[in-house]
């Protein structure tokens, strides 16, 4: 097995038009190649403040009292807190669920939640508005780059489907905690942090925090647990740090392609599984947090052929029709008309017990 994943790094900071071209076309090869890539954190579109406001606010909020969080308890809005091993990410492969504790933020209203918020973060509203507006704009720039990159017309085909003004999504700003494995009664061997998936909607923003140093890892980040199924079908570590980022200020965010994305372009963007397991024993009593920010068009979408003579003529296979590893994607084939329904489809399948009747979730 390789040592670590090898995914590009792309600075997308330029504003130069002709740089805006290339770094396009490089985003573009990435995500057909790979469905992960680093974006080079130089504080322009998110500044690192923000992210480590985020990461602070996150601490305080899984660090509340469990009948305070029990209060926002996740609905079938897919908003709220979800307890240990309440969300199952691969029903067919894991005996229990996921060891890790999240919290879903939907959107904001003038800066205020629209749902139930923990008392211990109710005073940083704005501020958890101001971090998801802040990572809905970088998603919007990185639409309007796969847009060039492949050659769309319009360009802005992508961003027009993700304008807030054009109605609700299905986009959310995810807080995750995995508590270390001494703290709990997982097995290494067995069980998993969160199960082998995809992720849903058009793209994820993943932001993570370097482990402290440890003699035991090879290099920096590779011991945090998230691994990518590669082509060869082999899991291969993510490092928080890939080489050349070292001593960066902030790590570079993590860009994945997610499921609709893939689907949308015919399989021609890679969706890529992955997982994150229990790090290596010399890190065992490791807790680690990571924020996400899963993007997705406006929910009346229709996923229609995306107007890119790329993407009319590629014919995906069994290897790469949309989906990680050798295994075709599932969710890559044409079963759905729109946003909302592709996620709902998703949604019904990771939290067993939360759709255990024949209602169709709030959208």
């Amino acid at each position: 097995m390789a040592q670590v994943a090898k995914i590009p790094v792309i600075d997308i900071s330029s504003e130069n038009e002709q740089d805006q071209v290339r770094i396009a076309k490089e985003l573009v090869e990435a995500a057909i190649e790979h469905g992960f890539i680093y974006i080079k954190n130089t504080g322009r579109d998110i500044p690192i403040e923000a992210v480590e406001g985020a990461f602070s606010l996150s601490k305080k909020l899984f660090d509340s009292p469990l009948e305070e969080k029990q209060k926002c308890t996740i609905q079938q809005n897919n908003r709220g807190w979800s307890a240990m091993q309440y969300e199952t990410l691969d029903p067919s492969n894991q005996r229990v669920g996921d060891y890790k504790e999240a919290f879903n933020f939907g959107e904001f209203q003038n800066s205020k939640a629209q749902q139930p918020l923990p008392a211990s973060i109710n005073p940083h509203e704005s501020e958890i508005s101001h971090f998801r507006d802040q990572c809905h704009n970088l998603c919007l720039k990185i639409n309007t780059l796969l847009g060039i990159g492949l050659e769309v017309d319009p360009p802005s085909f992508f961003t027009t489907a993700h304008l807030r003004e054009n109605g609700p999504s299905g986009t959310i700003l995810r807080w995750l905690y995995y508590p270390p494995q001494s703290s709990t009664d997982a097995s290494a061997e067995k069980d998993v942090r969160a199960g082998a998936h995809s992720d849903y909607g058009s793209m994820t923003l993943l932001f993570r925090r370097p482990l402290p140093p440890s003699p035991s890892k090879v290099c920096s980040g590779a011991g945090d647990g998230l691994e990518i199924l590669t082509k060869q079908n082999e899991w291969v570590p993510v490092p928080v740090s890939p080489p050349g980022t070292e001593s960066d200020p902030s790590p570079p965010i993590l860009l994945n392609i997610g499921d609709l994305l893939s689907y949308w372009t015919n399989g021609l963007l890679r969706s890529t599984v992955h997982r994150v397991v229990f790090p290596g024993t010399g890190i065992i009593g490791e807790a680690r947090y990571s924020i996400a920010f899963f993007c997705h068009p406006v929910s009346s979408t229709p996923l229609l052929p995306v107007p890119s003579e790329r993407v009319k003529s590629f014919a995906p296979t069994g290897e790469n029709g949309g989906g990680g590893g050798g295994a075709k994607n599932p969710y890559a084939e044409r079963k759905v008309m729109t946003a909302d329904e592709h996620l709902q489809m998703r949604l019904r399948a990771s939290y067993l017990t939360l759709y255990n009747d024949k209602d169709t979730p709030e959208s």
